[in-house]
């Protein structure tokens, strides 16, 4: 279908904002001149929502967590944020883990992992397994519970939980979910999606080329399945997945694809794609419609792997 029209209309609103020289520009610039999707929704109000501080694999590290209503102790939902793996916190999607810990009844962990290029992969990816561990660990001290976890992520957030999810067959703390919102799954750049999408004022081909190269310090390291979850040769007894792409986005047919894989080794999997809809879609609450109705059908996801 076309663009959706309430798309449209944030599209034409930051048409005024100079354009970026992919080539050129470095992290530290991108980051002052990042202007990131926002909700025009009021937050959902929650009993407790508190900033903490754990052990990452590279020193402290920021985690929020989002206690929803109702008696503990709740499943718990591990959340890693977007933006190309250079930008962004919890604060990004702060509006969006306070609907999820709302509607799914689950205890959200926003974490706060470190970013490229200063933490050039596989930081990342340590990070995450390091606020699992505390997760399981903590479970019952933070009202959760260590045998019901999920692992979810938006775009690069994505690629974190995906490649989590994968490595939580090898032992450490059990995931039983894997939420995936228009996800990061491979460094190529070669899919019908990325030729038609490549210039998405959300997410450009060359800000994805320009990511990849501040994640990977060798670009070799693109095989590793940690780096590329999609390339992983044995995709057997990973959790259940629930995949969410948008219809004019560059990562489209990876994650797609990706669902396609699961499937065919036995995973259970739930594919959506949101017509008409762009990158980063979810994090604008309140302007397009999609956005409330996206997180109430993954919440239920949720809700209902975690039961």
């Amino acid at each position: 279908m076309p663009l959706h029209p309430q798309v449209q209309a944030v599209i034409d609103a930051a048409a005024a904002a100079a354009p970026i020289d992919f080539t050129t520009i470095t992290a530290a610039e991108l980051r002052a001149r990042f202007v990131p999707p926002s909700p025009s929704a009021a937050p959902v109000a929650l009993p407790k929502v508190e900033d903490r501080m754990i052990a990452g694999s590279r020193g402290p590290m920021a985690v929020r967590l989002y206690t929803p209503e109702g008696r503990g102790p709740f499943p718990i939902t591990l959340y890693f944020h977007g933006s190309a793996f250079v930008l962004g916190s919890p604060d990004l999607t702060d509006s969006l883990c306070r609907t999820l810990a709302r509607d799914s009844g689950t205890l959200i962990v926003s974490v706060d992992y470190s970013l490229a290029p200063e933490a050039p992969f596989p930081a990342a990816i340590e990070d995450a397994h390091a606020a699992l561990r505390w997760a399981h660990d903590q479970a019952e001290a933070i009202g959760g519970i260590a045998s019901r976890i999920a692992v979810a992520g938006d775009s690069a957030g994505g690629n974190i939980a995906a490649a989590l999810a994968q490595a939580s067959r090898h032992g450490g703390p059990p995931v039983r979910h894997q939420l995936l919102f228009y996800p990061v799954l491979d460094c190529a750049f070669d899919t019908p999606s990325y030729e038609a999408n490549a210039d998405d004022p959300f997410l450009s081909r060359d800000l994805m080329r320009w990511a990849w190269r501040q994640y990977l310090p060798d670009p070799a390291l693109a095989r590793d399945a940690r780096a590329s979850p999609l390339r992983e040769s044995d995709l057997r007894n990973i959790p259940s997945a629930t995949i969410f792409t948008a219809e004019y986005d560059v990562l489209r047919d990876e994650a797609e694809t990706y669902a396609a894989a699961l499937a065919e080794a036995g995973v259970p999997v739930t594919l959506k794609r949101w017509p008409g809809q762009v990158h980063a879609f979810l994090l604008m609450q309140g302007d397009i419609d999609d956005a409330d109705i996206a997180l109430k059908e993954a919440a239920a996801a949720l809700r209902a792997a975690l039961a």
